[in-house]
């Protein structure tokens, strides 16, 4: 386990007890004193200036005592305090500050050891509070990414690919996996439909079919058929399938995106380098008559 440093200043008006100090702390591990102070000004200016991770204090400075010492820190630059004083009549003073430990001078090397792992310690568990709330914050900001990010990662034998949203045309159930077709190939992915349809932008993919999720903007041309269903034919000429029950969330994602256009040809036709708004206009636009009547409009 990793023993964290200690930064440390040391405040006391006595030289003589700051030299103490000094080489008692030299004798521990991990342990740097950054500062040695005189006086209160000192003291105050040293833990803004270096904010370190234990204060040992002279509750009984010549220009003012350790409590009020700690009333002039800012709470964001507040270390560990362990107290030392000569009276043990400030002990119940020190420990409503509070102080992490009170120790008597002169100064026993044993106290002063146990004091310093009891300040490691409290380090040790503000240090795991930080990371956990890290490792929470990075959890929530790689959450956040992954609904905009723009990539799928496939591990493919001792390969790793990552495969654009904008390649994939589009998707197939294949039991507890799903293929993702591209124009450059097929990839298997371990995952659910649902799953994946869920991570995928619902403002570019579609699911048309139970097995099926199509990518909207390979979608070249659409076919009515008499059962109220539709035939999605993409840009490679590939036809699938849209059901009834997933019919709505096409027309709903092409409605959303649709504009104002003027009257298309046929939608049987070809439609080179067309847009999905486009195709929708045309859609509306040119269904026979007859549709209608059986099946009801848009």
């Amino acid at each position: 386990m990793m023993i964290p440093e200690i930064r440390a200043v040391i405040a006391d008006d006595e030289p003589l007890v700051r030299e103490q100090l000094r080489h008692l702390l030299a004798e521990e591990t991990g342990v740097e004193v950054v500062a040695e102070c005189g006086d209160a000004m000192q003291t105050v200016a040293a833990v803004e200036t270096h904010t370190p991770d234990l204060l040992l204090l002279d509750i009984e400075m010549q220009d003012t005592d350790g409590c009020q010492v700690l009333n002039c820190i800012s709470p964001g630059n507040m270390p560990n305090v362990i107290f030392t004083s000569a009276d043990a009549q400030y002990a119940v003073k020190a420990f409503e500050a509070p102080a992490l430990d009170y120790l008597l001078k002169p100064l026993d090397h044993l106290r002063l050891h146990n004091a310093i792992e009891r300040a490691r310690g409290e380090l040790m568990k503000t240090h795991d509070r930080y990371l956990t709330h890290r490792i929470l914050d990075l959890l929530t900001e790689a959450r956040t990414e992954s609904k905009t990010d723009r990539r799928l990662v496939i591990k493919t034998g001792r390969r790793v690919v990552f495969v654009e949203m904008d390649e994939i045309d589009w998707v197939e159930a294949a039991g507890n996996y799903v293929e993702l077709k591209t124009s450059s190939g097929c990839y298997l992915l371990r995952e659910g439909i649902g799953h994946l349809s869920a991570r995928l932008d619902p403002g570019q993919f579609v699911r048309i079919h139970r097995s099926i999720i199509v990518n909207v903007r390979k979608i070249k041309e659409l076919q009515p058929c008499n059962r109220g269903e539709y035939i999605v034919v993409l840009r490679d000429g590939k036809q699938l399938s849209c059901s009834r029950g997933f019919r709505a969330r096409l027309q709903h994602l092409i409605a959303a995106t649709a504009r104002p256009c003027s009257r298309l040809s046929p939608i049987t036709a070809p439609i080179p380098q067309r847009s999905q708004s486009d195709i929708a206009c045309d859609l509306i636009a040119t269904l026979k008559p007859p549709f209608y009547k059986r099946r009801g409009s848009f």
